[in-house]
Parts: C-alpha cells; sequence; structure tokens
C-alpha cells in the first residue's frame, strides 16, 4: 500500500486531501520492530509519531515501575506518539510491540516543515486529537 493511502486510512489524517497526505508521505519513513521490543520509552525525548502498518503493540504507564498500566493495545491504521508531533515534550508513556510490528514513522521536524508550508493540516487534526485525550482521561478515571 502506498504510504499516501496508508495515512489517509490514519483517523488523524482522515480529512486531509490527496496533496496534503502525498506531501506528508514523503516525509516517512518504515521502520520495524521484533515482537516484545520496546519502541518508545516513557520519559524519552519525544521526536516522532509512529503509524502502525502491520503487527501489535500495548501503550503502557509506568512499564520499569511496580505497577505499570495498560492504557491501550493498537493495531494496523492506528498510531501512537502524536503529541511528540505538536509539543516535543517526553513521551508520556511507553509503547512494547505484542508482535513482530512495522511502523511509518513522521518526525517533529519534517512534520512541522509541513504544517509552516500548509498550516491548515493542523486544523483537521484537532478533532481526532482532541477524542483520543478524552478517550484517554476515560480509561484513567475507570
Amino acid at each position: 500500500m502506498a504510504h499516501e493511502d496508508v495515512l489517509a486510512s490514519v483517523p488523524l489524517f482522515s480529512q486531509l486531501k490527496r496533496r496534503d497526505l502525498t506531501r506528508l508521505a514523503k516525509a516517512v519513513v518504515s521502520r520495524k520492530h521484533a515482537a516484545g521490543e520496546i519502541v518508545v520509552t516513557e520519559g524519552d525525548q519525544a521526536a516522532g509519531f509512529f503509524i502502525i502498518t502491520k503487527g501489535r503493540v500495548e501503550v503502557v504507564k509506568g512499564l520499569k515501575g511496580e505497577k505499570p498500566q495498560q492504557l491501550a493495545v493498537l493495531g494496523p491504521s492506528e498510531f501512537f506518539g502524536e503529541m511528540a508531533l505538536l509539543d516535543g515534550y517526553l513521551r508520556s508513556t511507553s509503547v512494547r510491540t505484542l508482535e513482530d510490528s512495522e511502523f511509518l514513522v513522521l518526525t517533529r521536524w519534517d512534520f512541522m516543515a509541513e504544517l509552516q508550508e500548509s498550516p491548515h493540516i493542523s486544523l483537521s487534526m484537532l478533532t481526532v486529537l482532541s477524542r483520543r485525550l478524552r478517550e484517554t482521561e476515560a480509561r484513567l478515571g475507570d
């Protein structure tokens, strides 16, 4: 599947026009991780956004602590690290592969360069980001 099509299948980018998807697709790179590998670590500098193209991962708060809390299990066409695109702060969770997995990765630097050229991209993403935040807050409240 072409990178543009993968991006279009991700809710975060689903409202973008084809030309915007094509621009973003040029900036993504492919990465692979074996089952059990930590993809990102809570507390590390956040620099990239990941789209899962194959496999499954778990999102965990406090992975290295005494009581890790699994927040989500994600699979193909789902994504994580979206906050890294916007704020570049430290990772708020860890992500570990549950099986051999493949990703498309977009760095904050490349994304910000695209936003400077096409600021309307960010407007189409706000609804999805807000929904994910609400879902996470609901899970933490349980």
